[in-house]
């Protein structure tokens, strides 16, 4: 069976194959998280024999949200509400999207889930598209409409899509009313007989599973019947592959015959199956044993409902509309009205007989004729494949003959080729080796540069401005409290994005070109003010002065106080979106006097790179020892480890060359920039790139716990919702110092 670790990197899979929305891969991510904690559900027999379910998120046992789009690429659907849920699968209401985008507005439907571990049975599977195909050929208004069924790639699971009732099915309404007046109960009834006689006489099915909860009552008071699941086709022999076993059906309703291996499904089930409702909902339980007429039945009426469910099939009346008819006229009919009764329906079911044959006498007819026409058409198909191989032969042998001059030609000018081969590469290398002295020379200078500044960054002992290891902390003008610690970061210049060698390497562990193609094109940027960056992500308890200050009340689902693993005020904070952490700036900007904010993209990887140019600041591959993702992943050779499954305390894996802890892994981290594809007319000064793009979303850095090494290089960039927040992004802070 799949661990919730499984069904997540397969969503993610599909959420880079662009499958997924980013938003729609988190709803899913975090309902298969909730469903990893809930205890196993009770085995998936008969309804009135399930263990009660445990309390969890509605849907999260299979996956599924409200807001969550299920479906096929071409035909989606959006969860709106669960409807109901039992031993096989969950009712949804949900919105046609295909629907809605045509026409800006849509009726509701309901879609009948199954969860994939009953579909992973052939026999589950049949059953859901037999329930469909059958169903969808019932139109009576009072049977409940079908109008297709799908499959969702994305959770394996099947689903009917049918129409969406507003109402109580019979089961609620007996618990809400209790006992039910005769009249009442033969009004409810009488339309269910009108269903079950247009699926017999129209379609030869029998429903084999009536109870008060296949019964619905809409709020107009239509009555409605409800799953055809299991119904069968009866005179079919002994019933094809799709059938449902013959003992399907739920207890209490379930006449005694129909777990016969040979039994022929007919009306007599269904009749079984009303007669024992309708006492139920007279008395308020199923018959006792013995049985006692209920109390609001005359002699001849019991009578008239004790033959429905008599043990001899052969004794119930021929339908339910005759069991009603028996009920309504119980005053008694003399032996002789018995007879002729019993004689016309014995004509009626010679006549359904006749006219069943007669269709099919047409029918065959009809397949007959249509081999014929597929018989002409295959040697039709024939005569032109073999038309059309005779001309692939004349093909191929122009084909080679025009090969053979153009392989002389080839060898005349091959020779050519070498000799301006030669040329090129000798060009090659004189400009190669004059880019490599060049790149020399500005490597020199550029750290010459560093150095100077550096230097005149650093603070005399004493200085109010950092210590001598060039660490800032800058106090609340209240005299109460500091931010957080910074580190002073010097002006410079570097290479932004990765290079062709570093994406070839990123492929090979699993990156997918596109989004590798958001690194490009690789070019210089110059940061031209010095600044001060936060040591480590914004902590638990630093953002905790912040919400004590300020009243903040969080948004989104996850809570930043116990996001779903084990933290201390030194674990960085998740659960706040990209606008939350501008309101952390703003306060702090006003908490300290200092001018504070999120940094640029363009700063976070020269921070991040620290003068390096490898994948990593540690160099081209990452060990588990040295920050905190998800190392039963590996990279460009790196060891395994453990998968921490949460955030790690600031400070616990080591520094970058200028100081700065958790650039790689543990959370990922908001930056200012806008999304854009790539960095075609990105600025080059190191500034924040806000304009055009997807204003919806911003960039994040830096990978986290939950991902695997690949994400974590210094080059890499992502991209989130502005509202939205989760259990793995977090942010830091910039100071300006100029």
């Amino acid at each position: 069976m799949q661990t919730a670790i499984d069904k997540i990197r397969e969503l993610r899979a599909l959420h880079e194959d662009g499958l997924l929305s980013r938003t729609e891969f988190d709803l899913r991510k975090n309902a298969i998280l909730d469903a990893a904690y809930v205890p196993a559900h009770a085995g998936a027999g008969s309804e009135e024999e399930e263990a009660p379910a445990p309390r969890a998120r509605p849907g999260t046992e299979i996956g599924l949200m409200v807001g969550q789009e299920v479906g096929p690429q071409n035909r989606r659907y959006r969860l709106e509400r669960l409807i109901a849920h039992g031993g096989m699968g969950q009712v949804w209401q949900a919105t046609d999207l295909a629907t809605h985008a045509e026409l800006g507005h849509s009726a509701q439907v309901a879609l009948k889930i199954l969860p994939p571990q009953l579909t992973q049975s052939a026999l589950q599977s049949k059953l859901l598209i037999q329930e469909a195909t059958r169903a969808r050929r019932l139109a009576h208004e009072n049977i409940v409409r079908v109008y297709e069924w799908a499959q969702d790639p994305a959770t394996a699971s099947y689903f009917i899509i049918m129409e969406c009732l507003e109402g109580e099915d019979l089961d609620s309404l007996l618990a809400r009313e209790g006992r039910l007046s005769f009249e009442r109960v033969l009004s409810l009834i009488d339309p269910v007989a009108e269903a079950l006689d247009y699926a017999w006489d129209k379609h030869g099915l029998v429903h084999r599973d009536i109870k008060p909860g296949n019964v619905f009552v809409t709020r107009r008071g239509e009555v409605k019947l409800l799953d055809f699941g299991i119904a069968a086709r009866a005179r079919g022999g002994a019933g094809s592959l799709l059938d449902a076993p013959g003992s399907s059906g739920t207890a209490g309703y379930r006449a005694p015959e129909a777990g016969s291996p040979n039994g022929q499904p007919a009306p007599a089930l269904d009749v079984y199956a009303v007669s024992m409702m309708i006492y139920q909902m007279l008395d308020g339980a199923l018959p006792p044993e013995p049985l006692v007429a209920p109390s609001s039945l005359k002699p001849h009426q019991w009578e008239a409902l004790r033959a429905g469910f008599a043990r001899d099939p052969a004794a119930r009346p021929a339908s339910v509309r005759a069991l009603l008819e028996n009920l309504k006229n119980a005053v008694g009919p003399s032996p002789e009205e018995i007879a002729a009764r019993e004689a016309a329906a014995r004509a009626e079911q010679e006549r359904r007989e006749r006219e069943l044959a007669a269709q099919r006498h047409i029918e065959e007819q009809a397949r007959a004729a249509a081999r014929a026409v597929i018989d002409q058409q295959r040697r039709e198909q024939q005569r032109r494949e073999r038309a059309a191989q005779e001309e692939a032969r004349a093909a191929r042998k122009e084909a080679l003959r025009q090969q053979l001059l153009a392989k002389r030609d080839e060898e005349v000018a091959k020779a050519r080729l070498a000799q301006e081969e030669a040329q090129r590469k000798a060009a090659q290398a004189k400009a190669a080796a004059a880019y490599l002295a060049e790149q020399k020379r500005a490597r020199e200078l550029q750290a010459a540069r560093t150095a100077s500044e550096l230097q005149q960054l650093m603070p005399t002992p004493g200085s109010p401005v950092a210590d001598g290891d060039g660490v800032l902390v800058d106090a609340f003008l209240d005299g109460v409290g500091s931010g957080p610690t910074l580190v002073l970061i010097p002006t410079g210049r570097f290479q932004m994005g990765s290079h062709e060698h570093e994406r070839k390497i990123a492929m090979a562990a699993g990156a997918q070109k596109r989004w590798l193609e958001r690194e490009t094109p690789q070019r210089w940027v110059g940061i031209e003010r010095p600044f001060a960056m936060g040591r480590y992500p914004v902590t638990v308890g630093e953002w905790r002065v912040f919400v004590q200050a300020t009243g903040w009340e969080p948004q989104g689902e996850v809570n930043w106080l116990e996001p779903g693993f084990p933290q201390t005020d030194a674990h960085p904070v998740v659960g706040v979106s990209w606008h939350d952490a501008q309101h952390y700036v703003e306060w702090l900007t006003k908490a300290t006097g200092k001018r504070y904010r999120l940094p640029s993209e363009a700063e976070w990887e020269y921070a991040c790179r620290a003068g390096t140019r490898t994948a990593f600041s540690f160099g081209d591959t990452i060990s588990p020892e040295q920050a905190n993702y998800d190392s039963t992943f590996t990279y460009n050779g790196s060891p395994r480890g453990a998968y921490r499954q949460g955030t790690t305390p600031a400070g616990m894996f080591p520094a970058n060359p200028w100081g700065l802890y958790d650039m790689h892994g543990n959370v990922w981290e908001w930056v200012q920039d806008v999304v854009h594809e790539n960095y075609e007319g990105a600025p080059l000064d190191g500034s924040a790139w806000e304009t055009g793009g997807d204003q919806a979303r911003r960039i994040l850095r830096g990978g986290s716990w939950l991902y695997n090494p690949r994400y974590l290089r210094s080059a890499l960039r992502n991209g989130f919702s502005s509202v939205l927040s989760n259990d793995i992004v977090g942010f830091r802070v910039v100071r300006e110092l100029m």
